[in-house]
């Protein structure tokens, strides 16, 4: 037990710097006031519309664009918005209400709040299942005498887990296993930190079916859920290659040196005691991964040859979890009950994420809305902003909605939580400056899940570095070189976006 309260007592200096940081929904609360004292200031504008009719991947979509150079100031047209509004009207202090049931079941904010709390329930029960935990640790202790191989499948693993269903805090749980066992193989905490969760936010950024980043986002920008996972998927072998040769020639020069690891001192900690995997991985757990693949497949099955969205695919995920817990129950894995406080708990781990999406609509409102065709200081600020970037070109927008992504979530981490606040302007924005939606959600996803790498104000990160012992400012001094190389692929990415006409 002194193994886990050690961590946490080293974790506590630079946990201290997450938390002097303004919580999300503290930064989501001052976006708010700001966007009510635009509206006393700034005048309703609006813009023409065209229905656009494009193909993509295969199939004709008809979609609502923004007409460029069609923008007018509203007519004497009172814009502001009150502190607080009654018979059902939105003021500012309406924010959370109306943001949180507003739109349907189709798109943000009800449908994806939904849509959030039922596919976390579900993996709520499959991780509860222990099936992935035990599949990776049984993976494990059979590489475990080939060391050279088991850095390169955890990797890889640990990517696949960002890219398909979102991986992030789970990481933490595996550093508490990989940490010792890493170390008593010759490398380094920082090695074990690499593997699992660096691994997986270079999975969540490049991913092309991630449901609780990719789908929300390209749903809020009207995109066809899934598309484009052609390239996001090429993206994802090269960025996966990145980390894995950085990974593997860091690990190579600890296991020539181990003094030359920044983390060398504290990791004596973990070179006092004896690493040994302890592996239950049976008929059950194969059973459940096997679901879950077949699972995985189903959705992939109805978004690509059903066109199914958000209602259907979170009913499938809904339809997998119960499935799971199927067989759990029948294999006496766990009780009903049990089953049932997973998907409870499942969900409750991401009331966070949806309450924002809710909220962040609220901001839309405040502003008016976000139909680009009726009066609102929205439309003025997407017209100035687009006034603000245009000239300088597609591909410098595109570089631009990269670099405005990447600093936003320094200040708000959730994957989902940013989507919903920055899609409703970076999409429409899009269109005013020559590129495609689909390079927008690049952007974001690229932006949001790159500098979880680097960044104090990720639970993730810190919880992490937290159980391997390292103090944040050690892991800046070592990563920032890593960062640095993918901020150059990502930015080498969206270029290549838009000269291919990435859509």
């Amino acid at each position: 037990m002194s193994h886990h309260a050690e961590p946490e007592r080293t974790a506590k200096p630079f946990t201290d710097i997450s938390r002097s940081m303004p919580d999300a929904f503290v930064i989501l609360f001052f976006i708010i006031l700001l966007a009510g004292a635009l509206t006393y200031v700034m005048p309703a504008g609006q813009f023409e519309t065209a229905q656009v009719t494009k193909v993509l991947d295969g199939k004709e979509v008809t979609r609502t664009q923004l007409v460029p150079g069609s923008f007018s100031y509203a007519d004497d047209q009172d814009s502001s918005a009150p502190l607080f509004a009654d018979g059902g009207d939105a003021g500012i202090m309406n924010y959370a209400f109306e943001g949180l049931v507003s739109g349907d079941k189709w798109g943000s904010a009800v449908g994806v709040i939904a849509f959030i709390l039922i596919v976390g329930g579900a993996f709520g029960i499959i991780m509860q299942t222990g099936a992935i935990n035990n599949g990776i640790l049984a993976l494990i202790k059979r590489t475990q005498k080939a060391d050279f191989v088991i850095i390169p499948l955890m990797f890889i693993l640990f990517s696949l887990g960002g890219a398909i269903f979102g991986m992030g805090e789970e990481a933490i749980a595996f550093c508490i296993v990989l940490v010792p066992l890493v170390i008593a193989l010759g490398y380094d905490s920082i090695t074990a930190v690499l593997i699992t969760y660096v691994a997986t936010q270079i999975g969540f950024a490049t991913s092309w079916m991630n449901p609780f980043s990719v789908a929300i986002a390209q749903g809020i920008a009207d995109v066809p859920l899934f598309s484009g996972e052609t390239f996001r998927i090429t993206a994802w072998v090269v960025f996966t290659a990145i980390g894995l040769i950085f990974t593997l020639l860091y690990s190579a020069k600890i296991k020539r040196d181990p003094s030359l690891s920044l983390s060398h001192k504290t990791d004596a900690f973990f070179r006092q005691k004896q690493t040994d995997i302890k592996v239950n991985f049976g008929k059950t757990d194969a059973s459940i991964l096997l679901l879950f693949a077949l699972g995985i497949m189903w959705v992939i099955w109805g978004v690509t040859q059903r066109q199914y969205y958000i209602p259907e695919i979170a009913s499938q995920f809904f339809t997998l979890g119960i499935a799971v817990a199927t067989v759990a129950i029948i294999a006496g894995r766990m009780s009903m009950n049990q089953a049932s406080e997973a998907f409870q708990q499942g969900a409750k781990d991401l009331l966070p994420a949806a309450l924002i999406v809710g909220m962040a609509k609220g901001i839309v409102i405040i502003l008016g809305g976000s139909s680009a065709d009726t009066p609102s200081v929205l439309n003025t600020i997407l017209f100035h902003a687009s006034n603000g970037i245009a000239e300088l070109g597609a591909t410098a927008s595109a570089l631009i909605m990269f670099m405005f992504q990447a600093i936003f979530n320094f200040f708000v981490a959730s994957g989902s939580g940013q989507a919903a606040i920055t899609m409703p302007l970076m999409a429409p924005l899009s269109d005013l400056v020559g590129v495609s939606r689909q390079i927008a959600v690049l952007a974001f996803q690229l932006g949001d899940g790159l500098t979880n790498i680097i960044i104090p104000t990720s639970a993730s990160l810190i919880g992490c570095l937290g159980v391997a012992r390292i103090d944040w400012i050690t892991w800046v001094r070592f990563a920032w070189k890593l960062v640095l190389v993918l901020f150059i692929a990502a930015a080498s990415t969206m270029i290549i976006a838009v000269m291919t006409g990435f859509s």
